[in-house]
């Protein structure tokens, strides 16, 4: 299995919408109402959302293919596209989603590399992500990957609220060893 990432272009939107819905369906809705993921779904993948986050100058997304058929996708952002810290000298992972079929084969790791290569192109001091509590899965993943918690946040799915653990990563050796003193680590 070759997996190749690429870079989405502003015209895949209808790609972006397949893969986000498939990928956000699988990984959530045994955990959730029907009537929340329904109105998330909709609402969080609708076409004029899509087409707006595709051509935002502070947003970036990459597919990852097998075969030409999109298995995967990286949502990254800088600057004031951010939807918290809107620090440039970070830059958000705002979702790396994998289909459930092609989990476990590296897929997520591959999108984490492409993420952590384009941080570091960009000379931003950290990478930052916010991941459902219980999400236990994603919050391990990210552990492995450096990332420690450094807050919270309240993410909106349906009518219901549910809590996000903020996470950061520093990219300089001696920024993590402070981070994981201050947490404990």
């Amino acid at each position: 299995m070759e997996i190749q990432i690429r870079k989405a272009s502003s015209n895949e939107w209808l790609s972006l919408q397949a893969i986000g819905r498939q990928t956000f369906q699988e990984t959530f809705a045994d955990s959730n109402t029907e009537e929340n993921m329904a109105k998330y779904l909709e609402e969080g993948f609708a076409e004029d959302k899509l087409i707006k986050e595709l051509n935002n100058p502070g947003s970036e997304f990459y597919f990852a293919l097998n075969a030409d058929q999109v298995i995967g996708y990286l949502k990254l952002n800088y600057g004031q596209a951010q939807t918290e810290l809107n620090d440039n000298q970070s830059l958000e992972i705002e979702r790396i989603y994998v289909l459930k079929s092609y989990q476990g084969k590296n897929i997520g790791q591959l999108l984490f590399n492409k993420a952590l290569e384009i941080a570091q192109e960009a000379k931003v001091d950290y990478i930052w992500l916010g991941v459902w509590e219980e999400n236990h899965r994603a919050v391990q993943f990210y552990q492995k990957n450096g990332f420690l918690p450094f807050d919270k946040h309240i993410f909106r799915l349906g009518e219901e609220e549910q809590t996000d653990i903020l996470m950061k990563r520093y990219l300089s050796d001696n920024q993590s060893i402070l981070a994981s003193n201050q947490f404990g680590a």
